[in-house]
């Protein structure tokens, strides 16, 4: 059980808070740098460019959805939830691949699929599929698949713009490599309600998106500004509610219509 606040000023500037049975998850993007931040570990800055938020492409973001498929490739037809639809299909470059891979954490592939309605021309289901391969000592390789699918539901129009308030969304991850007995496979699911939309937030301002002072940088030339600002609106600690999430979301003139196409 938990919830999530969503806070975003532009494709690659937006923050999260995260609780899901009392821990707290945060991350965030200032537009050069992504981060996250978990009981567990401490801050901590993503490989190469700033890449959308995969809860945005769940229908909270109609933008950088149709940015990410710019560049995609129709194939096929496919029936989802008693829709027609097209299915579009996004494969990762290489060279983006490269950027976020690590000496010992090589990225194989990542692609994308998007259903969108062909009645009404929204996003109805996402799916991707991120495979991994990590160094391991010896000469075995350890592989990590991770497979996401999510369901779209329950659009309703906000200040003219279309904003999916419920879904669903399972994961997968299967581990296999080195020798059978450490093949594993975990499943996990969640079910997701919007309660609160909102534009054009009062005290949203770029302090509100500096990435944490302990971050822990991955690569040289990040410049990290510590930060102490309070964003206009905090989830609380105490919320255990999975349907108790709220995305509040910022459109401001000043920002650039003709970025450039995101990341996957």
């Amino acid at each position: 059980m938990g919830g999530f606040v969503l806070w975003q000023k532009g494709p690659d500037l937006w923050s999260l808070e995260l609780v899901v049975s009392g821990y707290k998850i945060s991350a965030g993007s200032d537009g050069k740098v992504a981060w996250r931040r978990t009981p567990w570990h401490h801050s901590h800055a993503s490989r190469g460019p700033p890449r959308p938020l995969r809860r945005f492409l769940q229908g909270l973001d109609p933008r950088s959805t149709a940015n990410l498929f710019s560049s995609s490739a129709c194939v096929g037809e496919k029936i989802i939830n008693d829709e027609d639809c097209f299915v579009l299909k996004l494969e990762a470059e290489p060279s983006t691949l490269r950027a976020r891979s690590s000496s010992n954490v090589e990225i194989i592939r990542h692609t994308v699929w998007g259903y969108f309605s062909q009645r009404i021309g929204l996003l109805v289901q996402l799916q991707d599929s991120h495979l991994l391969r990590i160094k391991a000592p010896g000469n075995d390789n350890i592989f990590w698949e991770t497979t996401m699918e999510s369901c779209i539901q329950d659009y309703k129009t906000i200040n003219g713009i279309n904003i999916a308030h419920a879904g669903k969304t399972w994961v997968s991850l299967f581990r296999f490599g080195e020798n059978s007995e450490s093949h594993s496979r975990t499943r996990m699911e969640e079910v997701w309600t919007i309660e609160e939309v909102d534009f054009n937030i009062k005290g949203l301002s770029m302090d509100c998106f500096f990435p944490p002072g302990d971050l822990k940088k991955e690569e040289e030339g990040y410049g990290i500004v510590s930060s102490n600002v309070r964003l206009p609106l905090k989830l609380r600690n105490g919320s255990t509610r999975v349907n108790a999430s709220k995305i509040v979301a910022i459109d401001v003139d000043e920002f650039d219509e003709s970025s450039d196409d995101e990341e996957l």
